[in-house]
């Protein structure tokens, strides 16, 4: 399975279980050894996004496109510049630079994870604990289950990076946590939002 293939797929499954989502980011590195981009003039950053679903693909670039125009760049969606199914790195490369592209943003899925959290009473709860006998064996068995409660939440792990194109490096990384995702547009929308924040705080974008 392709990494754009896993991103549909791992989407799809962390939108099964809807909840009320947040994002956010558990892990971020910057590259001491390369400068940040330039004063934004319009220089053009490709914003890609490992799907082969196109709807999710081109919703997620356009959001990221959209948050990299806000900052004073040409935010360019990776489907407006490669055909569907070029996978090839000379071709991509060849169109990166017909556009005059100076950096790529790319996002692509890492895990899906079900994480199970519980909440239960404390050990000693009043006079029923008291002794076994005319105290815990009536409420224990009268009340088998219900003291504790468990929950089952959906976590989508997602790396975000930033490469310059000019000197071809690595200029960022994050690693984004998002729970419950239960809509796509809102979803790639917040994570999007947030990886450019998170970007910008770092001083990837020289304001």
């Amino acid at each position: 399975m392709s990494h754009r293939t896993k991103f549909a797929a791992l989407v799809g499954l962390a939108l099964i279980l809807a909840g009320c989502a947040s994002t956010s980011f558990v892990a971020t590195w910057k590259n001491p050894e390369v400068a940040p981009f330039p004063k934004p003039k319009g220089q053009t950053i490709v914003a890609a996004v490992a799907a082969d679903d196109k709807y999710i693909r081109q919703g997620a670039e356009d959001a990221l496109a959209s948050e990299l125009t806000k900052r004073g760049y040409k935010g360019v969606p990776s489907y407006q510049v490669l055909p569907p199914g070029v996978s090839e790195e000379e071709p991509a490369k060849a169109a990166f630079a017909k556009i005059g592209a100076v950096g790529i943003v790319v996002m692509r899925p890492v895990a899906v994870d079900q994480e199970v959290s519980m909440t239960s009473v404390s050990v000693y709860a009043g006079p029923y604990y008291g002794g076994y006998w005319g105290g815990y064996y009536g409420y224990g068995w009268g009340h088998p289950y219900g003291a504790t409660t468990v929950t089952s939440d959906t976590v989508l792990y997602v790396e975000t990076l930033v490469y310059s194109l000019e000197h071809n490096k690595l200029i960022w990384s994050g690693r984004s946590k998002t729970t419950n995702p239960s809509d796509v547009a809102k979803f790639v929308r917040e994570l999007a939002e947030s990886a450019a924040w998170e970007i910008n705080k770092a001083g990837v974008f020289t304001k």
